[in-house]
């Protein structure tokens, strides 16, 4: 059985009913999935509602089995802002703002070009989604083409409304954001990184005297050193301490397992007579738990990061990682007495800007933060012109937070760096281009019949049943091009850390553009043109002189597959955001396989839950100019993007409220919105371009060309377009970023005291603000030896509410050890020990009391361990490099 080239054509309804039909069974088996199972895993579907840290819970989602649509329909998006900060509060905004732009849209659509493609019009007895395309009308009908002018200056010019409605709302929200009295306390609000700083500014005394001209002078100047390897070694003992955490606890475990076959055999539970509570406690797992019996590791052959399985020499891993931890942090406290000695080096006055400083142990790199008395004079610093000099300290970024550096692109040359730039931009063309193989075969498969009625060898294709080839075309296509999209990200990053950004706002920011123009170029423009062309091969290699005509017909039958793709984000898409099946398999996974320490379950139960926004929001834009770009030559694409965009928007309204945790460490104030707003305009233009080359393609029946009128008016609507793009950026652009003098009244200003009556304290994560203390250690206690020792108020300050600002400097040498948390298995002792048990306090504090004689932090608050080994979590860590 063949198919001919009309049925070919007429397969468009075909693959749309079947993705239709596969979505929509796949949306009702996965949303009935999630009202039953949201109840029973909290953990999973709020966690933020059972967060251990009170202050961090909100209210839960209490509602009957049914009615929670009705319920996240009538929450309130605006709590978003209060709980997640701008980022997650703008995203969700934008979501909403394309609900209103689309929806009379599409309801002007149908009823104005629906009836005029449609009725009366049909060409070749074209049936089903064909009949309603922009190709549908028939050259005897060339007057029709004004309604879609019509309606293209309608909705053109509704969106230039609501763009600049929106950006308003921006504005005020961000201005809102910065001078929040805690924000604009913080130490992100009043401090500016710069680079490419010359070596004759290479001093705080230098860069305090610069900067002293703006008001209020500077507070703190954190110059930034090549640290060499200290980072590594500061990384060495943070695995020291996992790996005696982990330890520590298989150690607790196995004693448990002894005392339960004692109990078993009527020996004593606790291997020691009375006579041996004489000994110190410290002595206790190793007289219950046999040499044999204790953790243990092999060490890697000191040319290999690794080793193999059986070789390398196999060590006690308590003793190792305590030897470990001692070591390092010998090392570690070295370091800081030499930095101590470096700093502020003396320098001749005489330097010039391009010498170098003098020789040091570890030399000071090109870049600092600079903290400001006034928040206004970090703003004005960063839009002040700082330098004499082409590149010198050219580079400012504004907002930064100690969390947000990436502390390995912050010594690089300016040229260097611009270097990078080139490169890291070239390399991102070059793979747009190879990229473009795969995904236009992705294009190619969401036309097949095209080719099955044209070559023969193909013909197979043709005869397979209707239902399998619209799983072919209308769901294979879309799902190899998510797949596709899920490695994009991970190169692209790379891309942008070569490029040389110090920070990961920054770095999201700069993969936002990147992935949106891949994005644009592959998943729909490359995608359009295939497919396009796919359907107009067959008359393309028959009459290869028609080539303009033929690509105006069938260019819009490409519409069929970003139906599908609508289909699919819309339905599958947020249903399974909402069901989140693989992240509770994950869940549950993790916890069999990596739930070992306290530390471990508590990072999979309660660590935060993030997106990143550099792929986030250009997912959501490539829709906006999917649907833009068709909303007039393929009109059904309307009704099915509201839908997409309003299910969409109850997902993510959910998510921010109940899941998602945005640290206010690496919020931007809403920088992403701006540029989504861009993205918009990408989608006029797309939208408008497209029209035009259709209208000037287009013939009448003798031959000429037909809507030369049409045209002429969508390049005086793309001239709008672009005018009204030019005057936005200009009006709003300045406004972004900077912050206004007639705001200066209501910024942060050092005379004034924070509401806690503790000095300004830095932007920590929620999580982190505020800090119990660990009732088994102070860092008194600690002895001189201790790598908190010789920390001044260069390093750290501490506040009245205990917490401990490290400001700007680098972990490395700033940071003390990292609390090893033991689990506390008193109660599993004492269950049935007899009063007079040597294990009546339990292995766990024993532990803390060994680890302290050898100088290691360590804590059993907030972890318990019952009789069957299983760990709980009751509490936060208390780390206190997190304080």
């Amino acid at each position: 059985m063949s198919v001919s080239q009309e049925e070919a054509k007429s397969a468009t309804t075909s693959t749309f009913l079947t993705a239709l039909v596969f979505n929509a069974a796949v949306f009702g088996i996965e949303t009935a999935a999630f009202t039953i199972l949201r109840r029973y895993f909290k953990q999973i579907y709020e966690p933020r509602t059972v967060h251990p840290v009170e202050k961090e819970r909100v209210k839960p989602f209490e509602t009957g089995l049914l009615t929670w649509p009705l319920t996240l329909l009538k929450a309130d998006y605006r709590d978003i802002q209060r709980v997640n900060g701008p980022d997650a509060y703008l995203f969700v905004r934008f979501l909403r703002m394309m609900i209103i732009v689309l929806v009379p849209i599409w309801v002007v659509s149908w009823i104005i070009l629906l009836p005029v493609t449609a009725v009366n019009n049909s060409i070749a007895g074209r049936t089903g989604l064909d009949r309603f395309t922009f190709g549908n009308i028939s050259p005897y009908n060339q007057p029709r083409y004004g309604a879609y002018v019509v309606c293209v200056y309608l909705s053109t010019f509704w969106i230039y409304w609501n763009i600049r409605r929106e950006l308003r709302h921006f504005v005020t929200v961000r201005q809102l954001h910065l001078i929040d009295p805690e924000h604009s306390r913080s130490a992100q609000a009043n401090t500016i990184l710069v680079t490419g700083v010359p070596a004759k500014y290479l001093s705080e005394k230098a860069l305090s005297q610069m900067y002293s001209q703006l008001p209020g002078g500077v507070k703190k100047v954190w110059l930034n050193r090549d640290l060499k390897d200290l980072p590594s070694i500061y990384d060495r003992r943070l695995a020291a301490c996992n790996k005696l955490e982990s330890a520590e606890t298989n150690l607790l475990r196995t004693a448990l397992k002894i005392r339960k076959k004692n109990l078993k055999e009527g020996k004593s539970t606790d291997g020691a007579s009375n006579a041996d509570q004489a000994e110190r406690d410290v002595a206790l797992a190793e007289r219950l738990v046999p040499k044999d019996q204790r953790p243990t590791h092999r060490l890697p052959p000191s040319f290999l990061p690794f080793s193999f399985p059986f070789t390398g020499e196999k060590v006690d891993t308590i003793d190792w990682a305590r030897n470990e931890i001692a070591t390092c942090s010998a090392l570690l406290r070295e370091a800081r007495q030499t930095l101590d000695n470096d700093s502020n080096p003396a320098l001749p006055e005489d330097v010039n800007d391009n010498d170098t400083i003098p020789t040091q142990t570890y030399r000071l790199l090109n870049s600092a933060f600079i903290t400001f008395n006034q928040q206004l004079s970090a703003h004005m610093a960063y839009r002040a012109l700082t330098h004499h000099e082409p590149y010198r300290m050219a580079d400012r970024y504004l907002e930064v937070s100690p969390q947000d550096v990436i502390w390995g692109n912050l010594g690089l040359n300016p040229y260097e760096k611009r270097v990078r730039v080139a490169i890291s931009y070239s390399a991102t063309a070059a793979l747009i281009i190879f990229w473009a193989i795969p995904v236009a075969f992705v294009g190619i498969i969401s036309n097949i019949y095209g080719l099955c009625v044209k070559y023969s060898w193909l013909a197979w294709l043709c005869k397979i049943p209707s239902p399998v080839i619209g799983i072919i075309q209308g769901i294979l296509p879309a799902v190899l091009l998510a797949v596709l999209n899920m490695l994009l990200p991970i190169v692209l990053r790379l891309f942008a850390r070569f490029e040389g950004i110090p920070t990961r706002t920054g770095l999201e920011l700069s993969l936002m553009t990147r992935f949106f123009i891949f994005q644009v170029i592959h998943s729909f423009l490359i995608v359009t043109l295939a497919s396009g062309i796919i359907s107009a091969l067959p008359s393309l290699l028959a009459n290869p002189s028609s080539a303009a005509s033929l690509l105006a017909t069938y260019l819009p039958q490409a519409s069929t597959f970003f139906l599908t793709f609508i289909i699919l984000q819309g339905l599958s898409g947020v249903a399974g955001g909402f069901l989140s099946i693989v992240q509770l398999v994950i869940y549950y996974v993790k916890l069999f396989i990596l739930g070992s320490t306290p530390r471990s379950i508590y990072d999979i139960k309660f660590a935060p839950r993030t997106v990143q926004w550099g792929t986030l929001f250009p997912s959501v834009t490539l829709l906006t100019v999917i649907t833009l770009a068709y909303s007039i030559i393929s009109p059904i694409i309307n009704g099915l993007a509201v839908l997409t965009f309003f299910l969409f928007y109850l997902l993510y309204k959910y998510l921010f409220l109940y899941q998602y945790t945005q640290p206010p460490s690496l919020d931007t104030g809403g920088l992403f919105f701006p540029k989504a707003i861009q993205h918009v305009f990408v989608g006029m233009y797309v939208q408008q371009i497209c029209l035009c080359a259709l209208f000037f393609l287009l013939k009448d029946p003798s031959g000429k060309r037909g809507a030369i009128p049409e045209g002429v008016l969508m390049i005086v609507l793309i001239a709008l377009t672009a005018g009204y793009n030019i005057i936005i950026n200009d009006s709003f652009g300045p406004l972004i970023s900077a912050l206004p003098l007639s705001l200066a009244d209501k910024t942060h200003k050092l005379d004034e005291p924070a509401s806690s009556g503790a000095q300004p304290s830095t932007s920590l994560d929620r999580t982190n603000s505020k800090k119990r203390e660990a009732p088994q250690f102070t860092k008194d206690d600690l002895d001189e030896d201790s790598d908190a020792r010789d920390l001044d108020d260069n390093y750290f300050q501490k506040h009245v509410d205990g917490t401990v600002d490290y400001g700007f400097a680098h972990p490395a040498i700033s940071r003390p050890q990292r609390v090893v948390w033991i689990p506390d298995d008193s109660d599993a002792w004492t269950t049935s020990a007899g009063e007079g048990s040597a294990a009546r306090r339990g292995l766990g504090p024993a532990e803390v009391d060994a680890n302290t004689a050898h100088g290691v932090l360590a804590t059993t608050e907030g972890t318990t361990m019952d009789e069957n080994s299983q760990v709980e979590v009751s509490a936060a860590p208390v780390d206190v490099d997190k304080f």
